[in-house]
């Protein structure tokens, strides 16, 4: 465990946070830069994305936050004020999705998924620099969200608003998801937004909301007889696909248990840590590749794409280091050191830095994938390293803490 926890933080300290720092920063026109390729090839002019800007933002300040560094959260106000400059909607509320290299307007939609990652950013940010406006601005969204993208006959959210928050006819995320007006992946990175609001600042709307995030999980969105995620449904809830997301399984399993433990009931902790095990074990079982890679997709008939995606590899570390943690299984911590080591193998860019977008199923890079992009964000993999740390940590005081009959103990974290 020491091992991996060591490994986590040089990785973290060493090669992402500096990669980012190095190149990511753009000093000719402000905020973040919008595209390089692999080989580190700046597009000056690329358009900037929210999801890009939120998820650097977090990622500072969740930094700052652990490490005390002014260099981070110099960082992080860098990007909350990029963010509150060009992406911020004055006249209709909520944030842009994409904005030009100049941070004029280009795609204006309002999608909750891009509200929600900015929630969450805004929230760290609020942690780590005491800013009552980073706050205020995510009540703002907050609103929003709520007053426009909630389904009040059927609960949830709906997918994609044009700028003036009436209802887009194209729904979709982004070209490789579905026409639908309600997805898992939306609902899961607004549960995680409201969740990290939570915790700074207590709010009855959000709390609410966040307990009916919880309940729409547990009762629409995981299938109880696989285990698995439904990915796309329609306004009522009817399940409209039949694809599944390893990725999103691993990573949905350990953020429900943060959710439910943000809102602090006993029974729906419960609940949602009998199934996050279940979750757990169903993708150790279908969607872990004898090397440790996560595999992408799979349908009812078996993997559908087999290459390993950064992101999935990272959540498989965390979701299975929870696994452990509320079970006891050995196999689940080995796991998680079986992903870590394939990430060190094979998604970690030595020459370059940062990870790979993605590798084939035997491994080879993927070098026509951005580094950094409007989706290939310091998140995931800079999430990862913190969860490791603090988890072992944890895990750590806890094995150091116990008398000896407690030692061999299989039980669930409180």
């Amino acid at each position: 465990m020491e091992d991996l926890r060591q490994s986590a933080e040089s990785e973290l300290i060493s090669d992402i946070l500096p990669f980012w720092l190095k190149y990511a920063v753009d000093n000719d026109f402000g905020g973040f830069r919008g595209q390089i390729t692999n080989d580190l090839t700046i597009d000056p002019q690329a358009a900037k994305g929210l999801i890009l800007n939120a998820r650097i933002l977090w990622t500072f300040a969740k930094a700052f936050n652990v490490y005390r560094d002014p260099a981070y959260l110099a960082t992080a106000e860098r990007a909350f004020q990029y963010i509150s400059r060009f992406f911020w909607d004055d006249e209709f509320g909520g944030v842009y999705w994409m904005v030009d290299y100049l941070g004029n307007p280009l795609d204006t939609k309002k999608r909750i998924y891009g509200q929600a990652f900015t929630v969450y950013a805004l929230a760290e940010y609020a942690h780590a620099s005491g800013d009552v406006e980073a706050v205020a601005k995510a009540m703002q969204l907050v609103e929003r969200i709520e007053s426009a993208g909630h389904d009040n006959l059927h609960r949830g959210y709906f997918e994609t608003f044009e700028c003036d928050w009436t209802p887009a006819l194209d729904q979709r995320l982004s070209d490789v998801d579905m026409d639908e007006k309600k997805s898992m992946n939306t609902h899961l990175h607004l549960l995680e937004a409201y969740a990290t609001l939570l915790r700074q600042q207590e709010d009855a709307t959000v709390r609410l909301r966040l307990r009916e995030l919880i309940e729409i999980f547990l009762q629409y969105i995981i299938d109880p007889a696989t285990q698995h995620f439904i990915l796309f449904f329609d306004e009522a809830w009817q399940p409209r696909s039949q694809i599944i997301s390893f990725g999103h399984d691993i990573e949905g399993s350990w953020l429900l248990c943060e959710a439910a433990e943000a809102l602090g009931d006993p029974e729906v902790l419960k609940r949602v840590r009998d199934v996050a095990v279940k979750m757990a074990q169903a993708v150790y079982e279908q969607g872990l590749d004898a090397d440790g890679g996560l595999l992408y997709e799979a349908d009812q008939h078996g993997i559908i794409d087999f290459d390993k995606h950064w992101w999935p590899q990272a959540e498989a570390v965390v979701g299975f280091l929870n696994a452990n943690e509320l079970s006891g299984g050995i196999h689940f911590m080995n796991a998680a050191k079986r992903s870590w080591a394939f990430i060190q193998d094979h998604m970690i860019d030595s020459i370059h830095g940062e990870w790979f977008w993605l590798v084939s199923q035997t491994g080879i890079p993927d070098a026509a994938r951005d580094k950094v992009g409007p989706w290939k964000c310091p998140y995931h993999n800079s999430r990862t390293c913190f969860e490791v740390m603090e988890r072992l940590d944890r895990k750590k005081v806890c094995i150091v803490g116990s008398s000896p009959a407690e030692d061999g103990k299989t039980g669930v974290r409180e």
